[in-house]
């Protein structure tokens, strides 16, 4: 049996998240005190009848580090496999996403005198368990199918035993990526953008590819990057990690960056790993 522990900022999309986790099997439980769930895990193994458990908690269950640490120390004792999904985005966006729901922080209750101000509190209380988090997954500029899309993949990658590779598009006025465990900027790239014709194309346009790959540099860089990343996956992989993020960007995230992710996908695949492509920025408005 695998457990999971959903966590993370309020408004990164939690629900979400186990939402569709539940549509690969998962049995989900929200808003469960950290000093219950050892309880609850080994009482599921020896129901024998759940193999995959998620939990949400977060602050929410207050007295949050010390009661989840424990917990997670109660979960390695009776020999349940348990990780960590933590969900961030950045303030300006939960901002929004509160304003738009109209929905109280859970701490300002506790003496936060603002919505920023708490946010600030919730990121600071949260900080270490970002940190020992075993998955991070930003959602700040995903949509909640996008983010299904990530679970999805991400945890049924686990399912199989093997590493998951993203290659992940981005564009740098966007911000960079917090999830992405290798970054590599395109940015020295010939740039569509400044081409009429193919300005309101992306990088999965042949002719956009065409004019990337003109002058031979991409094809240089993705020859010596698929070397670089030929011998690191399977070091990864023998460390134990199962899912690894490769953040590739340019300017805005709709050209560059896309058609060489979709290159580097490709190469990864011909090295025997799974890898999925995700274009962040792609859809955004020039």
């Amino acid at each position: 049996m695998r457990a999971l522990i959903i966590t993370g900022l309020s408004g990164a999309g939690k629900t979400q998240a186990a939402n569709a986790l539940e549509d690969i099997g998962f049995f989900c439980i929200d808003n469960m005190p950290p000093t219950l769930i050892p309880r609850f895990a080994e009482m599921a193994a020896q129901l024998n009848k759940y193999s995959d458990i998620a939990i949400v908690t977060d602050v929410r269950g207050r007295e949050f580090f010390d009661g989840l640490f424990d917990a997670l120390e109660d979960l390695k004792k009776i020999e349940v496999p348990c990780k960590i999904l933590f969900l961030d985005a950045n303030d300006e966006i939960l901002e929004r996403r509160y304003c738009a729901t109209r929905r109280k922080h859970p701490l300002s209750e506790e003496g936060s005198s603002s919505l920023a101000q708490a946010i600030a509190d919730e990121r600071r209380l949260l900080d270490p368990l970002r940190q020992a988090a075993d998955y991070r997954i930003d959602t700040s500029f995903l949509t909640i199918a996008q983010l299904k899309e990530q679970i999805i993949s991400r945890f049924s990658g686990d399912a199989k035993g093997s590493m998951l590779v993203r290659c992940l598009s981005f564009g740098f006025k966007y911000g960079v990526p917090t999830e992405a465990d290798l970054l590599l900027d395109v940015r020295h790239l010939p740039n569509p953008f400044y081409v009429e014709e193919l300005k309101q194309q992306n990088g999965l346009d042949e002719s956009v590819r065409a004019y990337v790959w003109r002058d031979g540099r991409a094809e240089e860089l993705c020859l010596r990057y698929g070397s670089l990343l030929e011998y690191l996956l399977p070091q990864y992989r023998q460390e134990g990690k199962s899912q690894l993020v490769i953040g590739v960007g340019c300017t805005g995230g709709k050209h560059r960056s896309v058609a060489v992710a979709e290159a580097l996908c490709a190469k990864i695949g011909e090295l025997g790993f799974n890898c999925k492509t995700i274009h962040r920025d792609m859809n955004k408005l020039l």
